[in-house]
C-alpha cells in the first residue's frame, strides 16, 4: 500500500537516513574510549542522534567536553571507510528541486561533508551542523533552523529521521515526521512520535504536486 504525504520542503537527517556510518561510528568511538577506559557501549545506548560533545559530557562529565570533541572529529573526519549511501538516497535527491530539501545532522559541517564526499551525494548550501546551533538534537533549533534556511514554515516541512533524538526534535519544532526504520524498529518510531514510518528510505518517492504543497512524498 502507497501513503502519501504533501510538504514544501524537506529536512533530512543524514547518518542512518541517507548514509549507513553505523561501522565508522562504532570504530570511531572505541579508539576514542579506550584511551579513558569508558565502555564504548554506553557510549552507543546515548550517541545516535546526538552532538558528540554532549554524548561526551554525558558519559566522561570529568573530561574537557570541547577538547575532547575535537579529538573525536578529527578521527571521524579522517576514516570514512565503510560508509555507504542508504539505497536509494541518491535517485531521491535528484528527484527533488532545488531548494526544496537540506540535511540538518547532528555531525560537524567538515565531518558531513566528508561522508557526503565519499558516498557522492551533494553538500546542500542550506545544510545545518552541529556548528550551527547552540543545542542539538533533541532539541527543537536544529529543524527550525534548518526550515529557516529555506525559507519555510515549519508547518509545511517534513522531518525524515530515524533516531528518537531526531524524532523529538522535529516535534518540538513544530514540523511533522516521517521516520524511516533502519536504525529502529517501527514501533520504537511510532512511540517516539513520528507521524508515519517507511520501511526503507528506497521506499520514499517524490511524486506530483497536489493539495496545494509543493511536493507528494510517496512511501511505503
Amino acid at each position: 500500500m502507497t501513503n502519501t504525504l504533501a510538504c514544501d520542503a524537506i529536512l533530512f537527517d543524514l547518518d542512518g537516513v541517507l548514509i549507513d556510518s553505523s561501522a565508522c561510528i562504532t570504530r570511531n568511538w572505541a579508539a576514542w574510549a579506550a584511551p579513558h577506559g569508558i565502555d564504548v557501549a554506553a557510549i552507543m545506548a546515548v550517541a545516535h542522534g546526538v552532538r558528540s560533545i554532549e554524548t561526551i559530557r554525558e558519559v566522561a562529565p570529568h573530561l574537557d567536553a570541547e577538547a575532547e570533541a575535537a579529538r573525536l572529529l578529527a578521527l571521524e573526519v579522517a576514516d570514512t571507510d565503510g560508509v555507504i549511501a542508504m539505497p536509494g538516497a541518491h535517485s531521491l535527491l535528484a528527484s527533488l528541486p532545488d531548494g526544496a530539501w537540506t540535511i540538518v545532522t547532528s555531525g560537524n559541517r567538515e565531518l558531513a561533508a566528508a561522508r557526503l564526499a565519499a558516498v557522492g551525494l551533494p553538500v546542500p548550501a542550506q545544510m545545518v551542523t552541529a556548528d550551527d546551533v547552540t543545542q542539538g538534537k533533541p532539541a527543537p533549533e536544529p529543524y527550525l533552523l534548518g526550515a529557516r534556511r529555506l525559507g519555510v514554515t515549519t508547518d509545511r516541512c517534513l522531518v525524515v529521521e530515524d533516531a528518537p533524538a531526531g524524532i523529538q526534535a522535529g516535534r518540538s519544532a513544530g514540523i511533522r515526521v516521517l521516520g524511516v526504520a533502519s536504525t529502529h524498529a517501527p514501533e520504537d518510531l511510532l512511540t517516539n512520535g513520528v507521524t508515519a514510518v517507511a520501511n526503507r528510505l528506497a521506499d520514499i518517492a517524490v511524486g506530483d504536486a497536489g493539495s496545494g504543497y509543493r511536493l507528494t512524498i510517496q512511501f511505503a
